[in-house]
């Protein structure tokens, strides 16, 4: 993972260093192409601009494991005004959410109410919610949230992170529901019990998740979307789609925008078949 993936998952905990972090114009410039706006308006604008050349995007607040219910509110009070300005400009755009943001360390039952309520808001917007994945230690209540507001609300998916020895299993598990996944290669420090420390492995781990993806997205029973720069993985993965024939809607995600940002950040998402 690069430096500067490295600073932005930092920062998404601290907020002296994202304030640090945003008064660096090296920074700035590192962080670029993955974060297209430091307020709202800055990243709806980047969003607009990728509906214009027909590319959805996912918009995500950078932040983490919040300290009080309070701020938890913020959170959630925060992404349905997203939401309501995605459904005003009829946007294509999603969310992503991480739980801990949503205060799961705080008071866990309040966080899988208020997922529930950006669930709802999103359906009637017209938009999708992803859960995002987190450290190995939140996979178990991040699954069982998933589980229980996808049993009521069939627009939520969840991330799953391939560099994971456990996610294969995960995914077993999970495939019964039909979901919608988003498999990324993952970012935390793990420790190599938990997580292979090695790009090699992490690889061949995704392109055989991303296999199973797609055979089941071939029968609709799943929804696949790839997130990665990796264009060697992406590369392999339209060939299998293709030689699978799989039906437009799978889609491959870049953390990357065309704007420059500190807080914000948009994800291309672009239809293969």
């Amino acid at each position: 993972m690069s430096v500067a993936r490295r600073l932005l998952l930092r920062a998404s905990r601290s907020a002296w260093l994202a304030s640090q972090l945003r008064n660096r114009a090296f920074f700035r410039r590192a962080v670029r192409r993955f974060m297209p706006g430091e307020e709202l308006p800055a990243a709806l604008a980047a969003a607009a601009d990728l509906a214009a050349a027909g590319i959805g995007s996912v918009l995500t607040q950078l932040g983490e494991q919040v300290a009080t219910r309070q701020e938890a509110a913020r959170v959630r009070d925060h992404y349905l005004d997203v939401l309501a300005h995605v459904r005003e400009r009829r946007l294509p755009s999603e969310l992503s959410v991480k739980l801990t943001h949503l205060g799961l360390d705080v008071d866990r039952a309040a966080c899988h109410t208020d997922l529930q309520t950006l669930a709802r808001a999103a359906a009637d917007a017209g938009s999708f919610l992803w859960i995002d994945m987190e450290e190995s230690r939140y996979v178990d209540p991040t699954l069982e949230i998933f589980r229980t507001v996808r049993a009521v609300q069939p627009r939520v998916g969840v991330c799953l992170q391939a560099y994971l020895r456990r996610t294969p299993a995960d995914l077993d598990a999970l495939l019964a529901l039909e979901p919608a996944i988003r498999l990324v290669k993952g970012a935390y420090n793990e420790p190599a019990a938990v997580a292979y420390p090695l790009k090699r492995d992490v690889d061949v781990t995704y392109l055989a998740l991303a296999d199973r993806l797609l055979d089941r997205a071939a029968r609709a029973q799943a929804r696949p979307v790839f997130g990665t720069h990796d264009l060697g993985l992406v590369k392999r993965i339209r060939e299998r789609a293709t030689a699978l024939h799989v039906a437009p809607g799978c889609t491959c995600s870049t953390a990357s925008a065309p704007r420059s940002s500190a807080r914000w950040r948009a994800m291309a998402c672009g239809s293969e078949s």
